[in-house]
C-alpha cells in the first residue's frame, strides 16, 4: 500500500502546517543548532491524519 506523500488537506490543517513551517523558520533565524523535531513531528501527525482520511474515503 502506497501512501500520497502530499494527502488533500483541510483548511484548518493547511494553517497549522502553515503555523508549524514559521514556527521552524524561525527557530532556524534564531539559530542553526535549535532543535526543531518537536515542530517537524506535528507537521507528521497532521499528514499522516489526512493520509488516513484519504484512505478511509475511498
Amino acid at each position: 500500500m502506497s501512501q500520497d506523500p502530499t494527502p488533500k488537506l483541510t483548511a484548518g490543517e493547511t494553517a497549522r502546517v502553515a503555523w508549524n513551517v514559521a514556527r521552524m523558520v524561525k527557530r532556524c533565524a534564531a539559530s542553526e543548532s535549535v532543535d526543531r523535531s518537536d515542530l517537524e513531528r506535528n507537521v507528521e501527525r497532521i499528514l499522516d491524519r489526512a493520509r488516513k482520511r484519504a484512505e478511509k474515503s475511498k
